[in-house]
């Protein structure tokens, strides 16, 4: 059955890939990004609404939320995959550098969980998807990048806190934990990795969409690792 999905982060590597996904099984997608500019393929599109949004601003994102609500009635599914990377260990991850990774990997969507949640308690439906990361459940791999392994492992422990007050309830919190990630952008920062072992982020876009299906009904409280062979 067709859904209504909201998808932040919508421009990215990952999202642009995710929209198209969701277009061709025929769901409404509101695409949220401060930017269009690899979504062209969408435009015109009958279910597709690109809307621009500052996500790292509580209150804009509120009102945001509070007006897409109004207009849709019913948002069965949120996406919320905008973040960003650092590396750096604790010698590197001064407070201005943990502020940032805060800001990106854990507010942006903290602040779209909170009234999307409470939307989806009320009407008794709904499944939140947060962008964790490998580097967030195993610290030898995260200590290289700490701020943003400790910043997208507060994503594990917001899921289970929302799972937690749901239960009992159709409404439930994912979170997709991937390894590196195939996008233009990863293969420019390291270009001698071998991309084949990286995750085809068209296999996370598969992966978001089962997530938000009828098919997924029966599962709660789930993290997804999505690894490949890296």
């Amino acid at each position: 059955m067709p859904k209504t999905i909201l998808i932040t982060g919508a421009n990215g590597g990952l999202g642009s890939v995710t929209v198209k996904t969701f277009l061709e099984k025929g769901h409404k997608v509101i695409a949220v990004d401060e930017s269009g500019t690899h979504l062209g393929f969408a435009a015109g599109h009958k279910n597709f609404e690109h809307k621009t949004v500052d996500a790292t601003n509580e209150a804009a994102v509120s009102t945001f939320v509070e007006e897409i609500i109004e207009l849709y009635d019913t948002i069965d599914g949120a996406l919320l995959l905008v973040g960003g990377f650092a590396m750096g260990d604790i010698k590197a991850a001064d407070g201005e550098a943990l502020r940032k990774m805060y800001s990106l990997n854990f507010e942006t969507a903290y602040f779209f969980a909170r009234p999307l949640f409470q939307h989806m308690l009320e009407q008794g439906k709904g499944r939140l998807v947060f962008m964790g990361a490998r580097t967030a459940l195993h610290p030898e791999q995260g200590k290289g990048a700490l701020a943003y392994a400790l910043t997208k492992s507060l994503l594990f422990r917001l899921a289970e806190l929302l799972n937690a007050t749901a239960k009992g309830k159709n409404v439930v919190a994912s979170v997709v934990a991937p390894s590196t990630i195939d996008t233009p952008l990863n293969r420019k920062d390291m270009p001698n990795a071998d991309f084949s072992a990286w995750v085809d982020p068209a296999d996370i876009a598969t992966l978001l969409e089962f997530i938000c299906s009828d098919e997924s009904k029966a599962l709660r409280e789930p993290i997804y690792k999505i690894y490949n062979n890296a």
